[in-house]
């Protein structure tokens, strides 16, 4: 496409020349609509929704953000910015998309005991980079997540009991601002935008670079244990009493998925109703296995594959589907929880329910409780359980994302499931925050659910600081202004 070939109706007036020059200076594409690979950069792992920008830009260098964020602030256009598209929420119309899936350098520091990764680097290469040094990052249960974002929400992962969020082992995080200036944020550097970025990051600027500490473990004890829906009252019951008595080395969630009858689905999960207990314990395989006892003790499991492996394969526990697809989905984090319950959510989510739900229980506590050395923004530090509710979305004929007409009723079955643990609920964590729940009547409340005022009131000053203009753009539920400044 020539750069005045700009015929979509919707497309801002670019100025040709700056457009021009954009593109001489960047080593990565720059694509407008219509140009051959637009409609790949702009797709992501999240099908309910794409980016329709009016420009993308396939960074792939530091410098390449620099110069777009330039052009973006030049030109008066928001920035979004996506990797691998997993936690994309809110899809950007026009503006200016940073692709930085491109950036893919890891570096492990053995000695050190660090690891240094570019923007678009996703958790399997630094798992597979640090693993031959007895070494392991924070990294979430799906090695195709990016990196960069989940940190910036906090991260809750494998280890995340023994060793706290992912954020808690940040060392220096490279920060293009809206200035269209490169800095590098540490603790020392500037304390606060440093805190910031840790829990609330996501919309003070676009991160090219992250380094971060790893943990001594090349093994963990491991898997799932699985429950047929005839078990499933005991089952919960038997998983919260036991979520009581663990030590902190031991991270574990429960599953509750009501799989559809369909023939590309596995035969011991095709159209059954399944409790999945997921346990990562870092110690050994004999005490792990004295452990799980209790849960055992409920029943005939459906399978149990609880084994000690090496930590590479810390991937094969929770099984999250590697192929792109289309969901929304909202989470509570809770003080506590009773198992009379976890049942309603269950009978409200399994078999009978309207529409498919994967409800997810993660055990918190432990290290997460404790907080790292950076004393990051991560909201809600005295959390317990995380609950989870996710259902998938049917795709338009087109592919260019969710049919909205099915989204309300999906978001009303959430709403009541979650309406069940409300005695207990404290807030909600921005990792798990799936579909533009900005858009919803009470948005502000969902803003103010992801951090404290405290943290709340600190974010909206550092945004009015660093991007007085709005320039970055993200998901509104976690600003911290329900109309004016998203973080």
């Amino acid at each position: 496409m020539e750069i005045n070939d700009l015929a979509q109706p919707s497309a801002p007036a670019l100025d040709p020349a700056a457009l021009a020059a954009l593109m001489a200076h960047v080593r990565g594409p720059v694509l407008l609509p219509g140009d051959d690979g637009y409609d790949a950069e702009r797709s992501g792992f999240q099908l309910a929704r794409r980016h329709r920008p009016a420009v993308i830009v396939g960074a792939r260098c530091a410098e390449d953000v620099v110069a777009a964020v330039r052009f973006a602030r030049d030109q008066g256009l928001p920035v979004a910015v996506q990797a691998t598209g997993h936690g994309l929420s809110a899809a950007t119309e026009g503006g200016l998309l940073i692709s930085t899936r491109r950036m893919a350098g890891v570096r492990v520091d053995a000695a050190a005991g660090t690891a240094r990764v570019e923007a678009g680097v996703v958790w399997g290469q630094v798992v597979e980079a640090a693993a031959p040094h007895g070494l392991a990052p924070l990294n979430g249960s799906s090695p195709g997540v990016g990196v960069i974002s989940y940190t910036l929400g906090g991260g809750v992962g494998v280890l995340a009991r023994t060793y706290g969020f992912a954020a808690d082992l940040v060392r220096s995080v490279d920060l293009v601002t809206a200035d269209a200036r490169l800095r590098q944020v540490t603790a020392d550097a500037d304390p606060e935008l440093f805190r910031a970025l840790l829990g609330g990051g996501h919309g003070l600027g676009v991160v090219t670079a992250m380094e971060f500490g790893l943990v001594p473990v090349a093994r963990l004890y491991g898997g799932q244990l699985v429950f047929g829906g005839e078990q499933l009252d005991e089952a919960v019951a038997a998983y919260l009493r036991w979520t009581e008595t663990v030590p902190d080395e031991l991270t574990s969630s429960l599953a509750l998925i009501a799989y559809p009858d369909l023939p590309q689905l596995p035969e011991p999960l095709r159209g059954r109703y399944l409790a999945q207990i997921r346990i990562a314990y870092t110690g050994s395989a004999e005490e792990g296995e004295r452990l799980v006892a209790p849960l055992r003790a409920v029943g005939p499991r459906v399978s149990d594959d609880l084994r000690e492996m090496p930590y590479a394969e810390s991937h094969t526990i929770h099984r999250d589907p590697s192929d792109p697809h289309a969901y929304d989905g909202d989470n509570a984090l809770l003080s506590g929880l009773d198992a009379a319950a976890l049942r309603r959510v269950a009978a409200l989510t399994g078999p009978a329910a309207p529409t498919m739900c994967v409800v997810q229980l993660n055990h918190l506590g432990g290290a997460l409780a404790t907080g790292g050395a950076t004393a990051g923004t991560v909201g809600h530090r005295d959390a317990r359980y995380a609950l989870r509710v996710l259902s998938p979305l049917a795709t338009t004929e087109d592919g260019s994302g969710s049919d909205d007409t099915a989204l309300a009723p999906v978001r009303a079955l959430h709403a009541e499931a979650l309406a069940a643990v409300a005695p207990w609920r404290l807030g909600r964590s921005v990792n798990f925050l799936f579909g533009p729940h900005g858009d919803r009547p009470d948005a502000a409340d969902v803003a103010r659910s992801v951090h404290d005022t405290d943290a709340h009131h600190r974010l909206t000053g550092l945004k009015a600081c660093h991007d007085p203009a709005n320039l970055f753009r993200f998901h509104p539920a976690a600003a911290p202004a329900p109309a004016a400044v998203p973080v």
